[in-house]
């Protein structure tokens, strides 16, 4: 149980709306109906939100932040199950909200589970707009007069999944919501985006409990507890980041369904919008097939990457050294990526996250000179020149940097280079010029078939 609110993402100037309700009364999917995309994740099963999960709304040019809740049943709080743990998210966003939404299922009517979260938010002393969810016509609307007997004032019929009177509410819910301040100053630089990646029951949401210092996300000894991007800033080494907790990838996404499917689609979305990743591992089992595709994942979405080895502690030291050389076996794809030992349940050296998060970023953002880049490349061909193919050997006439985040470098060639020559550059690039932590992009620009079409014409 949560004992103290918790403030939310304190750089965000816009007021606060918590959406609250027992489970399977609508609640992502009137959020989504809100937000006009499909974000928040929708299944037709109780219980698939499970955390408190923020996105940014806008209705008639005033933008406010919508947290997304689990199911909330005030009568199974303190049980310590699951359910208790998301109801507990549940009153956390409350009193850390502006004004909540509260949403109710018109055809079921008033439930005692209602009238339990109904009588919590009348001792809040907060605006609370209630909904009347489920109400797709205009018959339906009678339904809806019944929850006037919850004691939060006027019900308003909605439809989530038509549509129906969302507008109605929309403007409802702006009247309960305090103006955002005034224009404020945009920062220079905003916090780094960590995205904190690996398959299910790795330690990902513990680690980030560790690291906020609260219980931000559920953890359960079920896999697949998160299943929406949960989003924190967190103080680390005197910055400011923004960690984001993903669902756990169980396989490809075009092989998973139902809400591990949105779950995994959102973990993708994530992983773009992110500039760092954090792969968590689990040192205390053997590596898996899984665990070497996420680390792919990373690598072809050209984001910085430290991969952490969790629950270290519990590896004995014989089995230590064997394990680091055949993680370095394994992982020869990837060995450019920072690597960090801890230990998410104890804290034990997590801050050493810090330092190897800014050495992959800064290997991200790394521009090297021309003219230095072309003296380097100049004297490794001239001691390892390019490889005979189909009888000529292809000429690398200069290279220059076309861009960072990840660094990608574009070699001017007359012929094709063998993806093992290609290979070898990459490696004597990261030897010369660094890149811990980075992926590298390499390509080519061949000119030999201009040539030959300049002279053919």
């Amino acid at each position: 149980m949560i004992e103290e609110p918790i403030e939310l993402d304190s750089e965000v100037a816009t007021p606060v709306l918590a959406v609250v309700g027992r489970p399977n009364v609508g609640k992502s999917t009137l959020v989504n109906r809100i937000l006009g995309s499909r974000q928040a994740v929708v299944e037709d099963t109780p219980g698939v939100t499970r955390d408190r999960v923020t996105y940014d709304a806008n209705w008639r040019g005033r933008a406010f932040t919508i947290v997304d809740t689990g199911g909330w049943e005030p009568a199974v709080e303190g049980s310590g199950e699951l359910a208790a743990k998301v109801a507990a998210q549940a009153r956390v966003a409350v009193a850390a909200a502006d004004a909540v939404l509260f949403v109710t299922d018109a055809v079921v009517g008033v439930t005692d589970a209602d009238e339990a979260v109904a009588a919590v938010l009348r001792r809040t002393n907060k605006p609370v707009v209630l909904a009347a969810n489920k109400v797709d016509d205009a018959p339906a609307e009678l339904g809806a007069h019944a929850l006037w007997a919850l004691g939060l004032g006027e019900p308003f019929p909605v439809s989530a999944l038509h549509g129906r009177g969302s507008g109605d509410l929309l403007d409802v819910i702006l009247d309960a919501l305090p103006q955002a301040p005034g224009e404020r100053l945009e920062a220079q630089a905003g916090p780094r985006r960590v995205a904190l990646i690996g398959r299910p029951n790795v330690g990902k949401s513990s680690l980030l409990n560790k690291l906020a210092g609260h219980e931000r996300v559920l953890v359960d000894a079920a896999a697949g507890t998160t299943r929406d991007p949960v989003d924190e800033l967190i103080e680390l080494g005197g910055k400011t980041w923004r960690f984001v907790d993903t669902a756990g990838i169980r396989r490809r996404v075009n092989h998973t369904q139902g809400a591990d499917y949105f779950a995994a689609i959102r973990t993708e979305r994530a992983l773009e919008r992110a500039e760092v990743a954090v792969v968590l591992i689990d040192a205390s089992e053997p590596l898996t097939e899984q665990d070497l595709r996420i680390i792919s994942m990373v690598a072809e979405a050209g984001r910085a990457m430290v991969i952490a080895f969790n629950k270290w502690d519990l590896v004995d030291e014989d089995r230590r050294y064997y394990l680091d050389r055949e993680i370095d076996r394994q992982l020869h794809s990837a060995r450019w990526a920072q690597r960090v030992n801890l230990s998410a349940s104890t804290g034990w050296h997590v801050e050493r996250l810090v330092p190897a998060l800014e050495t992959a970023l800064a290997s991200w953002e790394t521009r090297v000179p021309t003219s230095r880049l072309n003296g380097w490349l100049s004297a490794l061909i001239a001691a390892t020149p390019p490889p005979v193919r189909g009888g000529k050997q292809p000429k690398i006439m200069f290279a220059t940097q076309a861009g960072v985040q990840p660094p990608h470098f574009v070699l001017f060639t007359s012929g094709f280079l063998q993806a093992g020559y290609r290979r070898f550059i990459e490696r004597r690039l990261r030897e010369e010029f660094g890149f811990h932590g980075t992926p590298i992009h390499l390509s080519m620009r061949m000119r030999e078939k201009r040539a030959r079409s300049a002279k053919a014409g």
